[in-house]
């Protein structure tokens, strides 16, 4: 298996990767790298060069052709879970293929978490992106509150869904199965849920009210649950 690096626009002159300190530090103390030896490089917007590395740089060999996205942007929108489930949902959402996190607090969310934990989030992401071979690094917005969201999204350039754990409501699959393939946004209740005013407001927004079966989730199970059903669907 070949190392994938995720690299800045700003580390990339020509042909040449300056590379950070800590990734110096990172592909020879801990993966024991020496000059020559290749790794990928990630720009985290759909481009990727086999790399070689050449002391304190590494040179780029050639442009690699790679397609592992999905073919739509997909939207996760997370009410904050208690304790670090977000950075789970952060983990696998990434590897499953979403494109954009937007964690809100909700009127049930309990978490408040500053902005080292936002940087924290970022770097999971990146991390999580090299590990799953992805084309793009997703973005991972700082929180706010849902019905701000709702208020700014504009729901007309997505299949805009919102799950809800009970209700005479189709599922999310089905659909999935019965739509054009398009940008998706998804949005995920904390525990307990969303309320039914935040249920109203999102209906208002056109956002569709799903289920995602008929046991009730946990926080942290059911936004993997839905990218898993999406990333299904699309044979990804």
């Amino acid at each position: 298996m070949v190392y994938r690096l995720v690299i800045t626009s700003t580390q990339k002159k020509a042909d040449r990767i300056l590379l950070k300190s800590e990734q110096q530090h990172y592909l020879k103390r801990v993966l024991r790298f020496q000059d020559g030896d290749r790794f990928i490089a990630m720009d985290g917007k759909g481009k990727s060069w086999l790399a070689q590395i050449e002391g304190e740089r590494a040179r780029c060999l050639e442009l690699l052709e790679v397609i592992t996205e999905l073919p739509f942007d997909v939207t996760l929108i997370t009410a904050l879970p208690k304790g670090n489930g977000y950075e789970q949902i952060l983990r696998c959402c990434t590897e499953l293929g979403v494109s954009r996190f937007l964690p809100v607090i909700s009127d049930r969310t309990i978490l408040k978490p500053s902005q080292n934990k936002v940087e924290r989030w970022r770097k999971i992401v990146i991390e999580s992106a090299e590990q799953a071979e992805r084309q793009i690094v997703p973005q991972v917005l700082s929180p706010v509150s849902f019905a701000e969201i709702i208020q700014n999204l504009n729901s007309l350039e997505s299949n805009c869904y919102i799950c809800v754990a009970r209700g005479d409501v189709p599922s999310l699959w089905s659909c999935l199965q019965n739509s054009t393939p398009q940008n998706i946004t998804i949005a995920t209740g904390t525990e307990g849920g969303w309320t039914p005013a935040e249920v109203e407001k999102a209906i208002a927004a056109n956002f569709q009210p799903v289920s995602l079966g008929k046991r009730i989730l946990r926080a942290v199970t059911a936004p993997i649950t839905a990218l898993s059903l999406v990333s299904a669907i699309n044979n990804g």
